[in-house]
């Protein structure tokens, strides 16, 4: 596994844009979306029966991620079937997060800021 070296001459914007990739994947919904998508195309329809949400609420994190550049869309008669866009650097990042969790066990979920406790306010930057 190669180290990667921390960069000094990262500019602030390349860095908003690194957060706002990981905005892509901080709602617990469109992660499941995502998670879903690894495993093949689908249609909203498909991902409300699996995930149990309702449609408006599946419509609107894809909408998101196809926004993000995250998912993509084709078109089979009156059907859209949605896929992840890059799925494999998709799936690396996913396992590179998974990794990062068992290292850290509980600590996200704990934080004040970010954690499972942490109030809407405080997870949106003080936006509610």
């Amino acid at each position: 596994m190669s180290m990667i070296q921390p960069r000094h001459d990262v500019r602030e914007g390349s860095l908003l844009v690194a957060a706002c990739l990981f905005h892509g994947f901080s709602d617990a919904s469109r992660l499941s979306i995502v998670r879903h998508l690894a495993l093949g195309e689908h249609r909203v329809v498909d991902l409300t029966a699996h995930l149990g949400l309702a449609q408006s609420t599946v419509s609107k994190h894809v909408a998101c991620l196809r926004e993000c550049g995250l998912v993509s869309a084709r078109t089979q008669g009156r059907a859209t079937h949605y896929s992840l866009a890059h799925p494999e650097a998709t799936l690396a990042l996913l396992e590179a997060a998974e990794q990062l969790l068992e290292l850290t066990g509980e600590a996200v979920a704990l934080c004040p800021n970010y954690g499972t406790g942490a109030s809407a306010a405080t997870m949106s930057g003080g936006v509610a």
